[in-house]
C-alpha cells in the first residue's frame, strides 16, 4: 500500500535521522510499502512572494501566513541530502506540498524550478485568495455562492495541472470541508480535470485528509460521482493520509484502497 500525502517536520522540531527512521518503522508497521514526505511551501520564505495576494486578502491570513514561514527550504534540503534510504523496507519519495495561487503562478514557476524533488504535488487552498478551508473563516461560507465557489475551485485545479509545475493534485474535493455542496451538476467539470490530469501525465490523491484532520463524521475519500468520473477516464489515483504527525502515518489507508477497488 502507498501513503502518497505525510507532513515532514510541519515546522515541529528539527530534521534528525532518527526522526525520519521514526515515520519509516511506523509505516513498517502498517504494512505501507511507500511513502510520499512532503513540506508546505508555506513554511518557506523562499515563496513569500507567492503568498502576497493570500496575505493581502485580510488580517487573519497575513498573520496566519507570518505565522507559519518561519523557516528556509535550504534547511530542508540539506537535510535531504544527509537522509540514508538505501535497504529501508519502505520506499520513500521526497517532495513538496504546492499551494497554487493564479495571479502568482509565474513566480512559483521561477521558484520551483531550483529545485528538484522526486515529487510536487500541487493544491487548492485558496479561492480567489480566500482560505475557504479554514476553520477561522468557516463563517464566510454563508455569505458566499457554493455554485460559484465550487466552480471557481475546479477552474484553479485545471489552470493548476495545466500549468506543468505537478507530479499530483492533493486532495481534490477538500472544498466540502465544511459540508457545503453543489446544487449544479459538476459532471462537465469533473471530466474536464479528469482529461487534464490524464494529459499531463498526473495522479489525483483519494484522500483521508479530512476526516483524519476535520471531522471523522466527514466523508472519506473522495465523493463517489469525482471518484466515478476518474475511474471511467483511467485517472492515476494513489491513496494518502494527509498525515500531520508521525502517528497518522497510513491513517484510513486501507479503506482508501478498498474505495479504489470497488
Amino acid at each position: 500500500m502507498r501513503d502518497a500525502h505525510v507532513h515532514f517536520l510541519h515546522n515541529r522540531g528539527e530534521y534528525t535521522q532518527s526522526f525520519f527512521e521514526e515515520f519509516i518503522e511506523t509505516a513498517a508497521k502498517r504494512n505501507i510499502d511507500e511513502i510520499y514526505l512532503l513540506e508546505h511551501t508555506f513554511q518557506f520564505c523562499e515563496f513569500e512572494s507567492v503568498f502576497a495576494p493570500i496575505m493581502a486578502y485580510n488580517d487573519y491570513q497575513r498573520n496566519w501566513v507570518n505565522g507559519r514561514m518561519t523557516s528556509s527550504i535550504e534547511y530542508y534540503l540539506r537535510f535531504l541530502e544527509t537522509v540514508n534510504t538505501v535497504n529501508l523496507p519502505v520506499k520513500v519519495k521526497f517532495g513538496l506540498e504546492v499551494c497554487y495561487i493564479p495571479e502568482t503562478a509565474d513566480k512559483l514557476s521561477n521558484i520551483l524550478s531550483r529545485y528538484d524533488f522526486d515529487f510536487l504535488t500541487g493544491s487548492v487552498h485558496w479561492i480567489d485568495d480566500w482560505g475557504f478551508d479554514h476553520p477561522q473563516q468557516k463563517e464566510l461560507w454563508k455569505t458566499k455562492d457554493v455554485n460559484k465557489a465550487y466552480r471557481r475551485y475546479y477552474e484553479i485545479m485545471c489552470d493548476l495541472c495545466e500549468s506543468e509545475l505537478f507530479t499530483g493534485v492533493a486532495h481534490p474535493d477538500s472544498i466540502k470541508c465544511f459540508g457545503y455542496f453543489p446544487s449544479c451538476d459538476m459532471t462537465n467539470i469533473y471530466n474536464e480535470l479528469a482529461l487534464l490530469l490524464c494529459k499531463h501525465g498526473m495522479y489525483a490523491e483519494n484522500s483521508g485528509g479530512l476526516r483524519l484532520n476535520y471531522s471523522p463524521d466527514l466523508e472519506l475519500g473522495l465523493n463517489k460521482h469525482l471518484l466515478d468520473v476518474f475511474k471511467q477516464n483511467d485517472v492515476t489515483i494513489f491513496t494518502a493520509s494527509d498525515a500531520h504527525k508521525c502517528s497518522d502515518i497510513g491513517a484510513n489507508i486501507m479503506n482508501l484502497e478498498k474505495m479504489l477497488e470497488a
